[in-house]
Formats: structure tokens, sequence, C-alpha cells
């Protein structure tokens, strides 16, 4: 699928208010990013950061309040909207870099590179890798959450949208590639499950996921259709009650600059 970044920026921006209440996957993966960052990563990490994608900052909070191990300064956080600020408390640590992180330079010199569920938005990986390589300090840290291959497959299978994401081999070939050594890498299946698909639509649409389907136009027949295929995939709860899966595939990984 094609990425459009414009497109991707109007509906997070869209979804803003909503995101950080609703995005409950997110944020447990911004958890479990840290804590492994906390378990992988030196006793302490001092220097510039850049966070890639910081959203409503369920990361940024975590590594900036964690002042005995991560000492980001400055901090770079990046995403695509301003808006995005609206969620930070004033620190004299925080730089901004609004807008395509593909298309912007980068500062130099970086000690750590932090992301959690951005990366699956980029248009080029490799060259990314690229830029971020030569932004980096040698031995520094490459630490992220993207989602992989079964992400949202239910609503993949039903109606062809969605991303085409990269198995945890191809994230550990392109980053070897680019001169980076995998610390950890794994990933696993989060399964979410709501009454109605009309659920799983808001929960989309509140989380600004809905960006992945720029030329998905629903009709009422398209949409009646859609909750007839999705009733095949639902199962019963202890009461009977038909309950409809949502899949998340998150993928963690800690690499260094090795070159």
């Amino acid at each position: 699928m094609k990425i459009d970044s414009l497109s991707i920026a109007q509906r997070f921006a869209k979804a803003g208010q909503s995101y950080h209440q609703h995005a409950t996957v997110q944020k447990q993966i911004a958890v479990q990013l840290f804590q492994l960052m906390q378990h992988n990563l030196p006793a302490q990490v001092a220097g510039s950061c850049l966070e890639i994608g910081c959203g409503s900052g369920h990361l940024s909070q975590l590594v900036l309040s964690d002042h005995l191990q991560f000492q980001p300064n400055p901090y770079y956080c990046n995403d695509l909207y301003e808006a995005v600020q609206q969620h930070f408390n004033a620190d004299r640590r925080l730089n901004w870099l609004i807008g395509d992180i593909e298309q912007l330079q980068l500062p130099d010199s970086l000690a750590l590179i932090v992301s959690s569920s951005a990366l699956q938005w980029m248009k080029d990986i490799d060259v990314l890798l690229v830029n971020l390589h030569e932004a980096m300090l040698p031995q520094a840290y490459l630490c992220f959450s993207s989602f992989s291959l079964d992400n949202l497959k239910q609503i993949k299978t039903l109606t062809g949208q969605g991303l085409d994401y990269l198995s945890p081999a191809q994230w550990q070939q392109k980053l070897q590639q680019h001169g980076f050594e995998i610390v950890l890498l794994q990933d696993h299946i989060e399964t979410l499950y709501f009454s109605h698909p009309l659920d799983v639509l808001k929960h989309l649409k509140a989380t600004g996921v809905t960006a992945t389907a720029q030329q998905y136009r629903w009709t009422k027949q398209s949409l009646q259709q859609f909750y007839q295929d999705y009733h095949q995939m639902s199962v019963m709860d202890e009461q009977a009650q038909a309950q409809y899966p949502l899949s998340y595939h998150p993928l963690y990984c800690i690499a260094r600059r090795i070159s």
C-alpha cells in the first residue's frame, strides 16, 4: 500500500483528542518497549535523544521521567503535526522536530533513537535506516516497536486495506545490512475483543488507524457485508454473546550502531 504522509498527518491530527484514551494497545506497547530498554541498555544513557513519531507521549513520558538510567538532553521530539505538543508539559530538554522524519534534517551525535508504533508508516525504511545510522554516535542505540505481518489481519482480510508489514526476519536483515547489531528482536500477538464490528471501526477511527484506508469508502451495502463477514470470525464468550476479535502484532527491537 502506498503511504500518504499528508493523509496520515490529517487522520492522526483528527484523532488527537481521542488517541491517548483509546490507544490502549499502543500504550501497552510503549510500556513494554521501555521495560525492554531498561533491561537491555547500559546502566546510564546520556546525551542527545531523538524520538520518531512521539504521538501523545506514551513513550516520551517514560523516558523523560526516568532520571536514573536515561538522561536525554536534548530530547528531540518528532511527529507529523504540531498539535501533539498539547500532550506534553514544558520541559527545557524538549526540542520539537515537526514534519516527515524521512524529509527532515536530523540532529547529529545522537546517543539514543527511540520510536513506538510509528516506523510501519515509513515510505522507505532502508533510506531512513541509513540516515539514522549517519546521525548516531558509535555504539548508540536504536530502540523501537513497530507492527508485523498479522497486524489488524481481520480488517485486511475483510476489506483488502492495510499496510505491508515487515517480518522479524526482514527487520533483522535490514538492520544488519545498514550497520546495526541486533540486541533484542521479539514479537507477539495481542487480541482485543468487541461486541460488534461497528465498535471495531470506532476503535480504529479513535486511534487514527483509518489512515490506512484513504481510498476506502463505506456504503450501506458494503458495511452490512462487512458485518456479516466479520461474524464468521466471531467467537462466543461465557454469556454466549458474539465477540469480534481484532489482532495487533507488535514487534520490539533494540539494536546498536556497530560501524
